[in-house]
C-alpha cells in the first residue's frame, strides 16, 4: 500500500512505534490474519470520525466487528470509537450475534471504556443501585401473570415465562455449550412458594364463600378456576426449577381444611381445584417430584376422594380448556403414587378405590393397572420382609 507516514503515525500507535523504530520508508506486516479488513482499516485512517461512521453504516455487524478487531490491534482508537458507536445503535440479530458483540467488546485494549459502557448497558446495568435483583424482577413478572384475567394473555404469557425459565434453569445448571459459566438463577423456590401461599389463601376464602352460598355462583366459580389455574402454573415452574416441587406436595397434602371446604362447595364451582391434585399425582408418577412417603400418603388420604368426586366434571370440562384433562395420564399418576407406598397402604387405598369404582364406573379413575400390580405383589409373588435362615 502506498500511504503517508504522518497519517498512519498520527492515527495508529502501532504504526507510530514501527515508523519511529525502523526509520525506513517501507513497513512489512507479517502477522496479518485478515488482509482485506486490514487494508480497509488503514484506509479509514484517512477519514475523520464523521466519515468513518458514514462508511460503517453500509457494513454488517460481523464486518464491523472485524474492523474493530483490526483497529484495536493497530492502536487506532478513533476507529474503535466509531465501531462502538455503530454497535451501540444498531439492532443485533439474535443471541449468537449478541454474544459475539459482547465478547469482542470485552477484549478491546485501546479504549478507556468510555465507548464500551454505553454499549454494554444494553445487556447489563452499570449502576447496581438502580438494578433490581433478578429474583425480584422474576417475582414481579410472576405476580403480573397471576393477577391477569384475560384468558389469551394469561395462556401465552404463562407459556412464555415457563419456556424461558426452563431455558435459564438449564443454563444455571450446566453453563453454556461453549464452556461459558452457568448463568445465575432468576427464580428461587422461596419466591414461587410465596406466590403459592398467596393463591392458597385466596382459594381458601373463595371455597368458604362457595360453601356458604346455597346456589351456584358463576363469578365465584371463575375466580376459583383462576386461582387453581395459577397454582397449576406455579407447580410447573417449581418442577422446572430442578425438582423444587417436592415441598409443594407436602404443602398441598396438609390442606385438610381446604379439602373440607371443597367438599361443601358445588361441584360446578370447585372441580378446577382438583386439577392441582391431578398435576401432583402426574408429577409423582413421572418422578418429577420426590416427596417423602408421609407426604405421598397424606396427598392420597386428603385429596384422592375430592378428585374422585370431581372426576366427571373434570372429564366434561377438560376438552374445552387450553390444557385438556388427560384421563390416562392422571390415572397412571395416581396408580404409580399408590404403588410407591408400603403394601398395607396400597391395600387400604386400592380396596377403597375398588368399592367406589364398582359404584361410579366411568365417573371414577380407573386404577386397574395399579390394582394388578398390588394383586401380584400380594398373592402371586409375595416377598418376605426379611430373609430366613
Amino acid at each position: 500500500m502506498s500511504v503517508h507516514r504522518d497519517v498512519l503515525a498520527q492515527s495508529s500507535a502501532f504504526f507510530a512505534r514501527r515508523l519511529a523504530a525502523d526509520g525506513q520508508p517501507c513497513v512489512e506486516i507479517h502477522d496479518c490474519e485478515d488482509a482485506e479488513i486490514y487494508v480497509e482499516t488503514v484506509g479509514l485512517m484517512y477519514c475523520d470520525d464523521g466519515a468513518n461512521k458514514h462508511r460503517l453504516l453500509k457494513q454488517s455487524v460481523p464486518r464491523v466487528l472485524r474492523v474493530m478487531k483490526a483497529a484495536d490491534a493497530l492502536g487506532f482508537p478513533a476507529c474503535v470509537r466509531s465501531c462502538l458507536d455503530y454497535l451501540e445503535a444498531v439492532p443485533w440479530a439474535g443471541e449468537e450475534e449478541e454474544r459475539r458483540v459482547v465478547s469482542s467488546v470485552r477484549r478491546l485494549q485501546c479504549t478507556d471504556g468510555a465507548g464500551v459502557s454505553p454499549l454494554l448497558r444494553r445487556v447489563a446495568s452499570s449502576d447496581s443501585g438502580c438494578l433490581r435483583p433478578p429474583a425480584d424482577t422474576f417475582a414481579h413478572i410472576t405476580e403480573m401473570v397471576l393477577a391477569s384475567t384475560d384468558e389469551r394473555g394469561r395462556r401465552e404469557t404463562k407459556a412464555l415465562v415457563l419456556s424461558l425459565l426452563k431455558d435459564s434453569t438449564r443454563g444455571h445448571v450446566g453453563g453454556g455449550a461453549d464452556g461459558s459459566p452457568p448463568t445465575p438463577g432468576i427464580s428461587s423456590s422461596e419466591t414461587l412458594y410465596g406466590s403459592c401461599r398467596g393463591c392458597l389463601d385466596r382459594l381458601r376464602r373463595l371455597l368458604a364463600e362457595a360453601s356458604s352460598e346455597p346456589a351456584y355462583s358463576a363469578a365465584v366459580a371463575r375466580r376459583i378456576a383462576l386461582e387453581a389455574d395459577n397454582l397449576v402454573w406455579l407447580v410447573e415452574m417449581l418442577v422446572a426449577s430442578q425438582r423444587a416441587c417436592d415441598g409443594f406436595v407436602a404443602l398441598w397434602s396438609g390442606q385438610a381444611e381446604l379439602a373440607a371446604s371443597h367438599a361443601g362447595a358445588p361441584a360446578a364451582s370447585r372441580h378446577a381445584v382438583s386439577r392441582v391434585t391431578a398435576r401432583l399425582f402426574v408429577g409423582v408418577g413421572r418422578g418429577e417430584m420426590l416427596p417423602p412417603r408421609d407426604a405421598r400418603l397424606r396427598l392420597l388420604q386428603v385429596w384422592l376422594q375430592p378428585l374422585i368426586d370431581d372426576y366427571a366434571w373434570l372429564q366434561r370440562a377438560g376438552g374445552s380448556r387450553p390444557a385438556a384433562f388427560d384421563r390416562r395420564l392422571v390415572e397412571d399418576g395416581i396408580g404409580q403414587t399408590i404403588l410407591t407406598l408400603p403394601l398395607e397402604d396400597q391395600r387400604s387405598l386400592l380396596l377403597a378405590w375398588f368399592g367406589r369404582f364398582l359404584k361410579l364406573g366411568d365417573d371414577c379413575p380407573n386404577l386397574q393397572r395399579a390394582f394388578e400390580v398390588w394383586w401380584r405383589r400380594t398373592f402371586v409373588r409375595p416377598y418376605a420382609c426379611s430373609s430366613s435362615g
